[in-house]
């Protein structure tokens, strides 16, 4: 496994446990009359982490989830060009989905918008997500623009 994926697993998988660690003290919590406080910013925050690294990792991998049913009874060459089309469709959804997010961000980041119980600041969760979003565009486009066979 190489530095790099096996850093994305653990970060990945660190905010997986965190987030499973703040939700069962806050349920724990509630029962024995002890509320944890902002717990479910704080699951947001790890899910927004552990979410944004499994989307790189899958893409770095191409482990998308993908319909072979009709693809497969393709030709190879024509298995080639809509494995490239596809990558290309994939690239334009992110790419939408990340203009639209960093008008968000761009928006709001004067704002020093925080979560409303302990402060998240959202503005660095955000430019984590951006910055996630671009670097799986990249990635996809670097695939369809190599051609490799789907």
């Amino acid at each position: 496994m190489s530095p790099l994926r096996s850093a994305m697993v653990w970060i990945g998988g660190a905010a997986l446990i965190a987030a499973t660690a703040v939700d069962t003290f806050a349920v724990i919590g509630r029962q024995i009359g002890w509320p944890l406080r902002g717990s479910i910013e704080l699951v947001q925050a790890a899910v927004l982490v552990a979410g944004s690294i499994a989307l790189i990792a899958a893409t770095l991998a191409d482990r998308h989830a993908k319909v072979q049913l009709i693809v497969d009874r393709l030709s190879p060459g024509m298995r080639h060009h809509v494995g490239r089309f596809c990558e290309l469709m994939t690239a334009l959804f992110l790419l939408c989905v990340l203009a639209g997010s960093a008008w968000l961000a761009i928006e709001l980041w004067s704002s020093s918008e925080l979560s409303e119980i302990i402060g998240v600041p959202w503005r660095w969760m955000r430019l984590f997500a951006n910055l996630s979003l671009a670097i799986a565009l990249v990635v996809v486009l670097r695939h369809a623009l190599r051609g490799r066979p789907a």
